[in-house]
């Protein structure tokens, strides 16, 4: 099957950033556009950081003009700049003059020289106080770009290209609009294309004051509603140091990104949630209620008053192992020195293994990822990589990082076992930002005194790589379940996994009595990879199976999808698909049949009805038990290569592993020769059984 190598990667935090044109918008839009006709020039001043005037008037060196609308912390603007560099550097000498003006009231002087000394544009840069100019030009978002003819007359409007949208990034665009307006009016034609929709943040505008209506009962301020909406739902992640491109957490910045902050939220791209509330209650939930959307809406509407500065909430505190000066046990960098992401491209998953000098095993109550860089870091996760003579369970799980998933402490008497020996694992997904970057990640744990853990945190796995999903399919479905669960275990958490043609995700578990619906993701986001943390753990005893659906939409109207004309099969990267899900699942150190003396018939029919291959460690004689096990290490076997051997050679090289597996190949690989055979992996089963 002939597959195109398309590389897309997704941006997370170009979710703050507008899409759709909004109807008074666009209507600013036709109108400028029409002003091509009407108005005999858009002439302006504007000085730079440094005091000195800008004018943009006629002369008869220039051609063209472009007017380029900019901000100084949306992440458009910033994954455009190289692009508006380029251009200005291309076509600067055929007589076509830039400009960048920034009309945002809430971008201070240290935002912009930050901007500028990452993005040094060789046009002047102009502040646009009171965005004078912004509504001269009927400008509303940043990026927005206008072309002006030789008597300052618009003959386009609208975006820079199509490869950007928010949560997109196409491998190419499609459509060069502003290049073909530059080359199309350098050439005395008329632009073909002469307004498309802009697409970023909306600009943060003053408004005039607005007297309170006479029937308001109470009105909406910053410091005494609005702040506390703002903490409650947004500054976890919008303050200094953290993944939100801006902050929120003062009354100038939520003015100036008021407009684009309701749009986010009455769009649901913000808070970033994704769960139904129809199924499932979870500790981590992020929904926003209708009361607390409504506080927004009426304070934008009043002219966003300030209030009373001594009704301000306390600051908030966030849950962080670094939080009120206190810091983790011990602290593992991923690396002695920064990895050098590049400014522009793919970046392939980075694995990179630290050896914690952890001489005797350990007891993780809790670890949480610290990013060096969250401007390019996408996700990363920590993976255990135990002792090959070790036994261990699980997919090796310590803990992850994904922008906006919030920590949560484990409960009482849980932690992850960590074997002596065991060596450390960062998986690392990169994106690209416009500029060359740097990352030195680190990961922080705390230990658990072995004497009060009464609960094994393990992270089980379900997971289908057989499938193959058709071109142009719209709702194609890929079933799963968990093949082994412990049968005293609660389930705590449930974290799906899929990529851009991802469409939903359905979580179920059979039991005697029914199936119950554990989680239902009806719009799955690759963007937001959550944890569904449940608020109550579901106990395992009574589940005979835990099974998932995960649909996919591989059609052109999948506006994430890089190439709806592929067969896409299971793979590491963006651009192919998993079928994954993480349980989080805890595990009682002391067994339920040593406390009850549970009767050897219930286990082995409960065991039956999972139709796993769970260990059955019961009164049999020792011919019996060992021909039990020798069953289940060839069945182990058999299904181990039947998934993952792709050639069918009887051999599993490294890279035709999943991602989850490569991460503890060396636990396959016994003499590391980058493959697996049938040897080493009875070895291994027999291991696994026989205990």
């Amino acid at each position: 099957m002939r597959r195109f190598f398309l590389s897309i990667l997704i941006l997370c935090h170009l979710n703050i950033a507008g899409s759709a044109v909004r109807a008074d918008e666009q209507r600013t839009v036709d109108e400028s556009v029409r002003k091509s006709g009407a108005t005999p020039d858009l002439s302006f001043q504007l000085p730079t950081l440094d005091g000195q005037l800008v004018a943009i008037d006629k002369a008869p060196d220039v051609k063209a003009t472009v007017v380029c609308f900019l901000g100084a912390e949306c992440p458009m603007v910033k994954i455009y700049s190289p692009r508006l560099i380029a251009f200005a550097n291309q076509f600067s000498a055929q007589g076509v003059r830039f400009v960048a003006v920034n009309s945002n009231r809430q971008d201070t002087l240290d935002d912009i020289r930050g901007y500028l000394n990452q993005h040094p544009l060789p046009f002047p840069y102009v502040r646009d106080e009171g965005n004078a100019v912004a509504d001269q030009f009927g400008a509303a978002r940043t990026p927005e770009v206008f072309v002006l003819n030789s008597e300052l007359q618009i003959v386009y409007h609208g975006r820079i290209d199509d490869q950007y949208e928010p949560g997109i990034n196409r491998p190419a665009a499609t459509h060069n609009d502003l290049r073909n307006a530059i080359e199309q009016t350098l050439a005395g034609q008329p632009v073909a294309v002469a307004k498309t929709p802009p697409v970023g943040c909306m600009i943060g505008k003053i408004r005039r004051p607005v007297t309170p209506s006479p029937e308001a009962t109470v009105q909406v301020t910053y410091c005494d509603q609005v702040a506390r909406v703002l903490q409650k739902h947004c500054i976890e992640c919008h303050r200094a140091g953290e993944i939100g491109p801006f902050a929120l957490d003062s009354y100038e910045e939520a003015v100036g990104w008021a407009d684009t902050s309701l749009e986010v939220i009455d769009n649901g791209r913000m808070p970033p949630w994704h769960a139904s509330s129809e199924h499932g209650t979870f500790a981590n939930a992020r929904d926003m209620p209708a009361a607390d959307k409504e506080i927004i809406r009426q304070w934008i509407a009043a002219g966003m008053p300030k209030g009373d500065e001594s009704k301000m909430p306390e600051p908030a505190n966030f849950a962080s192992l670094w939080a009120d000066g206190q810091k983790p046990d011990l602290e593992i960098a991923m690396r002695a020195e920064p990895y050098k992401i590049p400014a522009e491209g793919t970046v392939e998953y980075q694995y990179f293994v630290i050896d914690p000098g952890f001489t005797e095993e350990k007891w993780v109550k809790a670890a949480q990822v610290i990013p060096g860089n969250r401007s390019v870091v996408h996700h990363a996760i920590v993976f255990i990589r135990p002792p090959d003579d070790q036994p261990f369970r699980g997919v090796g799980w310590l803990t992850a990082y994904v922008p906006g998933q919030r920590m949560i402490p484990m409960p009482p008497g849980h932690a992850r076992r960590v074997p002596a020996g065991s060596r450390l694992v960062f998986q690392m997904h990169y994106t690209t930002n416009g500029t060359e970057q740097e990352d030195l990640s680190k990961v922080g744990v705390i230990f658990a005194d072995p004497t009060e853990v009464t609960e094994e945190v393990i992270t089980l796995i379900g997971i289908d790589q057989e499938f193959e999903i058709p071109p142009q399919a719209e709702n194609h479905e890929v079933k799963g379940r968990v093949r082994w669960m412990p049968n005293d275990g609660k389930l705590l958490a449930i974290a799906p996994h899929m990529h851009v043609r991802g469409k939903s995700f359905e979580m179920s578990a059979e039991k005697p009595d029914g199936s119950t619906t554990l989680l239902n993701v009806p719009q799955y986001d690759f963007n937001w990879q959550h944890s569904y943390v449940l608020s109550e753990p579901v106990p395992l005893s009574e589940i005979t199976n835990l099974n998932f659906t995960a649909t996919f939409d591989n059609s052109e109207k999948n506006p994430f999808n890089p190439d709806p004309t592929q067969w896409v099969n299971w793979g590491d990267q963006t651009w192919e698909e998993m079928a994954v899900v993480f349980l989080e699942v805890s595990d009682p150190l002391k067994k339920s049949e040593e406390k009850s003396g549970d009767n050897l018939q219930a286990r082995m029919n409960r065991r039956q009805a999972r139709n796993d291959s769970t260990p059955v460690e019961d009164v049999l004689s020792e011919a019996d038990r060992r021909a039990r096990i020798e069953e289940q290490v060839q069945k182990f076997v058999n299904d181990f290569f039947d998934r993952l051997d792709t050639n069918h050679d009887g051999v599993l090289m490294r890279s035709e592993a999943p991602v989850a597996l490569r991460t503890r190949f060396g636990q396959y690989d016994h003499n590391n020769d980058q493959a697996a055979d049938r040897s080493e992996l009875e070895a291994i089963a027999r291991r696994r059984f026989d205990r």
